[in-house]
């Protein structure tokens, strides 16, 4: 694993606190994920807020989910594979 570590350009992991928490408390982190970049040689790091639709296995961005636009933000992020 060190190996790896040191041999990525970007190291990024996805959590999902309802997937771990207690039955009783799954309701408030319904829907809820972390997109956590642990290391990016060119840029920042931090954690990225999403949401998770388990319905569709896809995260969205909290930002569009709360505007309620699908729309891709400025820079060009598609779904996709398409061009």
């Amino acid at each position: 694993s060190g190996s790896i570590e040191q041999d990525a350009d970007v190291v990024m992991f996805l959590f999902r606190p309802e997937y771990y928490a207690a039955a009783e408390n799954r309701h408030e982190v319904e829907g809820k994920a972390e997109l956590i970049i642990s290391k990016q040689r060119n840029g920042p790091t931090g954690v990225v807020p999403l949401f998770f639709h388990k319905a569709y296995t896809r995260f969205d961005s909290v930002v569009a989910e709360a505007s309620g636009s699908n729309a891709a933000p400025a820079g060009g992020i598609r779904d996709g594979f398409g061009p």
